[in-house]
């Protein structure tokens, strides 16, 4: 089963790529196939969120990061991804697509 890994990276630093990094690397630590989005597009040069680039990065991002998780079969949600305009999106589509939703902490539980 692959899973997409959603959670917060807007107002974070470095987007919040550490905790996604090694939350992915744990998971694949378990046996899990995940899909990481701080990997998706890790060439893109990142603007600072005030600048006038940041919606067009944010934007391309996004796009990728849905093309991404509607090839997962499911969607495991980091802590903070309540706090995420990104996550919440994320979280929708999966509901829409038939995903199964999981917690990371169940899955690292487990």
């Amino acid at each position: 089963m692959k899973i997409y890994l959603s959670g917060p990276m807007k107002g974070y630093p470095d987007s919040n790529f550490p905790a996604f990094h090694a939350t992915a690397a744990a998971l694949r630590a378990k046996g899990l196939d995940v899909v990481n989005p701080a990997e998706i597009e890790p060439g893109m040069p990142q603007p600072k969120e005030d600048s006038p680039d940041w919606k067009d990065f944010y934007n391309t991002c996004l796009r990728a990061d849905i093309k991404a998780l509607v090839d997962c079969q499911a969607i495991a949600l980091m802590p903070g991804w309540e706090h995420s305009s990104g996550a919440h999106l994320e979280l929708h589509i999966a509901h829409r697509v038939g995903l199964t939703v999981r917690n990371v902490g169940e899955l690292l539980a487990a």
